[in-house]
């Protein structure tokens, strides 16, 4: 019955969401800088419930929940879009958001249901992967690296990029896909691969932009020169959709063996202050609605965490999905996340 209720909810969403205390509200949704949604889905909002959003980009997650936690007596916006599980940890320490659970979470898979308090609803999910670049493979004739032990072989030597993890999402993502698959204690820990990275003339970036588009050769328009980068599972189809013209294979792929691959989740909470509170409950609400969810795939590259939200042709054919990514625990992330990137930049930048 409860299903069938949600349905309903999804269905008739223009219906369920005109209470006439909404007619002159403007709903402030503070987001990182990738957050890019339809225009047209955002005004049906506006036009379905008579609420007003103002977008307020703030940078990236780390950026987004430290402005938060700096304001938040006086908080900057109405609901936070973004904030990721790498600071999920830290945002809820700082009790920024005031709980609330959606009946549309029926349609979400437990595993991304990561609050049991309901404080952040998950919005999205991707998955941080090296990329490769595929054309540079075949025409070497060098195996594509199956593991990330495989990085640190003289054969890969000067081919790999990666993030900074203390400036970069996926670089933070990258180092605890590392600290998972060889561990801070015994003989052989994270540290030492990160060493022996080095030693094999890996190349540090300062972000995703420079890393991808700057030095790595797989991306249009490039004049980089490594094949193998830090970036996303869904950065294939996305080299495919924007290229003109549309190949029939994706000229990079990303290697999903397992403990290669961090899972990155985005929540979006009502922030704790607000004076609309039930506008920011509609809003999420709508974030997990089929119009919002189906528009996610092709606006900002990642994957709809609503079960019943269809993917877009080029996410069928071209998106690789890990059987088994890193998923760490968003309070062992908080305790030790300050820690690794320390340990990170003594033994791998000084």
């Amino acid at each position: 019955m409860r299903r069938i209720t949600v349905l309903l909810l999804i269905a008739l969403f223009s219906l369920s969401m005109i209470p006439v205390l909404a007619q002159e509200t403007t709903l402030t949704v503070i987001a990182h800088d990738s957050f890019n949604v339809t225009e047209d889905v955002l005004n049906a909002f506006t036009e379905e419930t008579g609420i007003a959003l103002e977008i307020l980009r703030l940078g990236d997650a780390g950026s987004l929940v430290n402005q938060s936690i700096l304001s938040s007596e006086n908080p900057l916006g109405d609901v936070l879009y973004g904030v990721d599980n790498t600071f999920l940890g830290r945002a809820l320490d700082n009790d920024l958001f005031v709980p609330y659970e959606s009946p549309l979470l029926e349609m979400v898979a437990a595993d991304y249901q990561t609050d049991p308090e309901f404080r952040v609803t998950p919005v999205n999910y991707g998955d941080v992967c090296i990329n490769y670049d595929a054309a540079y493979f075949a025409e070497s004739e060098l195996a594509i690296p199956e593991s990330l032990a495989d990085l640190t072989d003289p054969a890969y030597r000067g081919l790999l990029v990666v993030e900074n993890p203390a400036t970069s999402s996926p670089g933070l993502a990258f180092l605890m896909t590392t600290v998972d698959a060889f561990g801070t204690e015994g003989d052989y820990t994270y540290l030492d691969f990160w060493a022996e990275l080095v030693e094999n003339d890996v190349y540090i970036s300062d972000d995703w932009t420079d890393a991808y588009y700057g030095q790595f050769s797989g991306s249009a328009g490039s004049e980089g020169d490594r094949p193998l980068v830090v970036s996303y599972a869904s950065s294939p189809p996305a080299e495919v959709f924007f290229a003109d013209p549309v190949p029939e294979t994706a000229p990079t792929g990303a290697i999903i063996a397992d403990q290669t691959c961090f899972r990155q989740i985005e929540y979006v909470g009502i922030l704790a202050g607000t004076d609309n509170v039930e506008a920011a409950q509609m809003f999420i609400d709508f974030t997990l609605s089929l119009a919002f969810q189906q528009d996610i795939p092709l606006q900002m590259f990642v994957f709809p965490v609503n079960q019943e939200a269809e993917l877009p042709q080029v996410f069928i054919d071209f998106a690789a999905i890990p059987e088994n990514p890193v998923i760490l625990d968003p309070a062992l992330i908080n305790e030790n996340r300050e820690a690794w990137i320390e340990a990170w930049t003594e033994a791998v930048l000084r």
